[in-house]
């Protein structure tokens, strides 16, 4: 996905500039005439990097308290200001302070915000947009707000899920290379003094302390460039898919993060098209934020049907990704007219179903680990006193 730059017309007449993010020129072109804008001028943005990124959390806090400000009458510009002087973020106060300064020389608020990426994405952007045609501003900041609590729950879940597996994989590979280094050796001269024929997983052992001793910067060298190379595909376009398209096959964690994007991708279509956002842009932005290139590629797919003039459930049925069960709950939110909140529904019900795999995993992975662990050290340590043993035994005889 590539920043783009534009200069384009609205149907208004009124000239815009600003960012967004696409697969390519052409894709960015369609986006903007989805908005019904005329563009004058689009490339690929140099600065897509510059200016301050904002968290999650302070964006949330800001949302909440302009939402509290509009809902008691307070002009959008002396809003701005205050929260701009109150915010504990540095990095909040420089792009709020932007805001208030583009918005105060006649702008509009949702095209003084998709000025600043890294704090406000495309979501946040299309739902103040509508907030301000609806002139129910305050409601779609406590919409967002909402919307982002949860969603940054979501993650949080995701992230525990992955890192207690990477914890105590990097714990075990630290005390096998401790055992290696540090203790294999003292037993090496003890084993000399033996005058024998040592067992083959002692060999082992002795063979694989030798050659992290003896060549241990090239291992160190040789991983980090692994991890770097690993890195580096994934930044690729093929890389990313592959790597995508085999998280979605894996074991259990699979299903989870299948889960996951129906979670997210419910969540944010259902949060848009509540506040009034057309069905095309709720796609578009839905898509970028599937967080997996084979969901967010089907889901492009599924926006192409639709934008022919098709319903949503017969192109997200088409796509394959989605379970049954998702497809005929927006097939009812379509014949009912209540899309929105059936799509919020599923939602909920996929978060609920991440916290019991979540819960699940952890339950399996602690013990297993532990088995692992306790297995390999096992195995070091017989390796190390077998020879013991076989002369205990021969000393005997």
């Amino acid at each position: 996905m590539a920043q783009f730059s534009y200069k384009a017309k609205n149907a208004e007449g009124r000239v815009l500039e600003g960012t967004l993010e696409a697969e390519s020129e052409d894709q960015a072109r369609v986006v903007l005439r989805g908005r019904r804008f005329t563009v004058l001028e689009i490339g690929k943005s140099k600065a897509a990097k510059k200016g301050p990124a904002v968290k999650m959390q302070d964006v949330v806090i800001f949302s909440r308290q302009l939402a509290t400000m509009q809902a008691a009458g307070l002009p959008l510009v002396q809003a701005i200001g205050i929260i701009a002087e109150q915010a504990s973020s540095k990095n909040l106060q420089t792009v709020l302070r932007q805001v208030r300064e583009d918005v105060s020389s006649g702008g509009n608020f949702s095209e003084a915000l998709a000025k600043h990426p890294r704090a406000f994405n495309g979501l946040y952007v299309n739902m103040v947009k509508a907030g301000e045609q609806g002139g129910n501003l305050d409601v779609i900041l406590e919409r967002l707000s909402t919307y982002m609590e949860k969603a940054q729950a979501l993650q949080s879940k995701i992230m525990g899920a992955m890192m207690y597996p990477l914890v105590i994989i990097v714990v075990m590979l630290g005390i096998l290379v401790f055992l290696l280094v540090a203790v294999v050796p003292t037993f090496k001269d003890v084993f000399k003094s033996f005058n024998a024929k040592l067992p083959a997983p002692t060999l082992f052992l002795l063979w694989i302390s030798d050659t992290m001793m003896k060549y241990y910067l090239p291992l160190i060298v040789g991983t980090a460039g692994l991890v770097f190379a690993f890195k580096s595909f994934g930044k690729t376009e093929f890389g990313a898919k592959t790597l995508d398209a085999i998280a979605l096959k894996l074991p259990l964690f699979g299903d989870m993060l299948r889960k996951v994007a129906t979670a997210r991708f419910a969540r944010t279509l259902g949060t848009l098209q509540k506040s009034g956002v057309p069905i095309l842009d709720g796609m578009d932005i839905v898509a970028k934020t599937a967080g997996n290139k084979i969901i967010e590629q089907a889901i492009f797919r599924a926006r192409a049907s639709i934008r022919e003039g098709e319903g949503i459930s017969g192109p997200l049925r088409a796509v394959g990704v989605f379970p049954p069960m998702v497809i005929q709950m927006v097939s009812a939110g379509e014949e009912t007219g209540k899309l929105d909140e059936m799509l919020v529904r599923i939602a909920d019900f996929y978060d609920t179903e991440v916290d019991q795999m979540v819960e699940t995993l952890m339950k399996l992975i602690e013990p297993l680990t532990m088995v692992v662990l306790g297995v390999t050290v096992g195995l070091i340590v017989l390796g190390m006193y077998l020879p013991m043993f076989q002369m205990g035994q021969m000393a005997g005889a």
